[in-house]
């Protein structure tokens, strides 16, 4: 099993990889939550653009993107989740601007 920084453990489950026992975890709770009909339409790896590429003096620059773990419907409102070991600073930066691109989606926090 490979580690990351945090020391966290890449661990499959139905196949797919997840970067720690933690989110696989969540995975596995979320597919029963899905399978009794409490959450709906479960989405892995949602990706979302909070801020667009450009090009100045002729350089390209990237979008920055933030990528979720998660995505459903609960209750009618569309929830991305993110399951943390640690808080970091570039995460509550991408909080930010995910927070002021989608305001009308809920973004969750799984620690």
């Amino acid at each position: 099993m490979a580690w990351s920084k945090y020391g966290a453990k890449k661990t499959t489950v139905d196949g797919i990889t997840f970067d720690s026992k933690r989110e696989a975890n969540r995975y596995c709770e979320l597919k029963l939550l899905e399978k009794a009909g409490e959450i709906t339409d479960l989405e892995l790896q949602p990706k979302f653009e909070l801020q667009p590429g450009f090009r100045k003096n002729g350089l390209k620059i990237r979008a920055i993107t933030y990528t979720a773990d998660f995505k459903y419907i609960e209750r009618g409102k569309v929830i991305i989740e993110d399951v943390k070991g640690h808080y970091t600073q570039q995460f509550e930066l991408r909080k930010k601007m995910f927070e002021y691109r989608y305001p009308e989606l809920t973004l969750k926090l799984t620690m």
